[in-house]
């Protein structure tokens, strides 16, 4: 057993690290505490709890097709613009970038600033347009 190993650790390494990052893929936002919603959970929050659309793509990936009515602070500016979204601190919050990820760390510093419904739309905006959901320019 032990030879197996000593000849195959690369091998082995690989699968092991493959296998974490398969593992932090799945429940990664899980374990940070970020909720996720997926668009049609999202488009309940919209029409039945007045919810924002939070865009954090740069202005460039806004202006080529966003949610309507939905609200661009650019995740590198969040911080900075932060007071903006006091007025929606007990409404929720859903929270869209591209693919997903840049969103979920706009909800991580989100909740760590006491905002408790910030929800990361699962999939981002291209989540959004395979469901043939509608994009205004």
């Amino acid at each position: 057993m032990l030879l197996y190993l000593q000849n195959n650790i690369w091998t082995i390494l690989i699968a092991l690290t493959s296998g974490g990052m398969l593992f932090w893929s799945f429940f990664g936002n899980k374990i940070r505490g970020i909720k996720e919603v997926d668009h049609i959970a999202a488009m309940q929050f919209i029409n039945h709890k007045n919810a924002l659309m939070l865009d954090v793509r740069e202005q460039s990936e806004y202006a080529a097709g966003h949610v309507l009515n939905s609200k661009l602070i650019p995740l590198g500016k969040l911080k900075e613009r932060l007071g903006e979204l006091e007025k929606y601190r007990e409404r929720p919050i859903v929270v869209i970038c591209r693919s997903g990820d840049r969103s979920a760390s706009a909800c991580a510093f989100l909740g760590k600033q006491g905002f408790t419904q910030a929800y990361n739309l699962d999939g981002g905006i291209i989540a959004w347009q395979k469901a043939s959901l509608p994009l205004e320019k």
